[in-house]
């Protein structure tokens, strides 16, 4: 009997949808794959797959990828 260990990621096209409906949140929180967790206001261009998340309180900006997102919270 083998034991696979469930994955926490979403899949991407269900990340795509919630970016899509992000879009006119005030705030969103994204957790990439890599740890790194931000939370913001987002640009999200569904051509590319791209977009900006930026919290005005830290004075980051940060340019991500959809396969680079684990998670999505708003």
């Amino acid at each position: 009997m083998s034991t696979t260990k469930k994955s926490r990621e979403l899949l991407p096209d269900r990340i795509y949808d919630m970016l899509l409906g992000a879009r006119t949140a005030d705030k969103v929180t994204i957790h990439f794959k890599d740890g790194r967790l931000v939370t913001g206001a987002l640009i999200f261009n569904p051509f590319k797959g791209t977009g900006r998340i930026i919290n005005i309180d830290q004075e980051i900006s940060l340019d991500f990828a959809i396969d680079e997102i684990r998670d999505l919270k708003m």
